[in-house]
């Protein structure tokens, strides 16, 4: 139970970081300034979730193998994507529908062989 909380708030994290980059970049306009084109409150906190989501990563390392955390974690491809269309308002095609269904196929069938 403890690992699935882990898997959750690393997706969970993933996905606000990349809402909120899309977001700060969005947000910043065509300013001249570099400064202020790529660096705002909605990036930094984006890399902040994202380092939460690295920290986090770290500590299910410590507990499962690499190809079993990282299959889990491909779920956070799956979350941005839904995250995005919910969020942010972006259309998810067919393709990408089909995409979906591959990632979470092989998160499934890596989980069940793992009992």
């Amino acid at each position: 139970m403890k690992i699935f909380l882990y898997i959750t708030a690393m997706i969970g994290f993933t996905v606000i970081a990349n809402l909120l980059m899309k977001t700060g970049a969005v947000m910043s306009g065509e300013n001249s300034n570099i400064w202020v084109r790529f660096i705002n409150w909605r990036i930094i906190c984006g890399f902040l979730s994202f380092g939460l989501g690295a920290i986090i990563y770290i500590i299910l390392l410590r507990q499962l193998p690499l190809n079993i955390a990282q299959s889990f974690a491909a779920a956070q491809f799956v979350a941005v994507i839904l995250a995005s269309s919910f969020v942010l308002s972006e259309p998810i095609g067919s393709i990408q529908w089909l995409g979906i269904m591959f990632i979470s196929l092989g998160i499934a069938i890596v989980g069940w062989s793992q009992g």
